[in-house]
């Protein structure tokens, strides 16, 4: 048994922090978008490959191996 009560190491939290934070920077561009209803570049492609970005790497935070000691 692990010494630590959590689910996840530092490492995998940190990596979640990061997928986090592309998510809303995702969202983020999305919103930036002058067109209406979002109909632009920033709105229809580059934000939405930011938030999937975003998701695909939460997924990767998940199921990282952690090293034990």
């Amino acid at each position: 048994m692990s010494k630590s009560h959590f689910p996840f190491s530092k490492k995998n939290y940190q990596l979640m922090a990061i997928g986090f934070a592309l998510i809303v920077v995702g969202f983020i561009i999305i919103s930036l978008e002058s067109a209406p209803h979002g109909d632009g570049f920033l709105g229809l492609t580059l934000g939405p490959i930011i938030t999937l970005s975003g998701f695909i790497f939460e997924f990767y935070a998940i199921f990282a191996k952690t090293e034990k000691n």
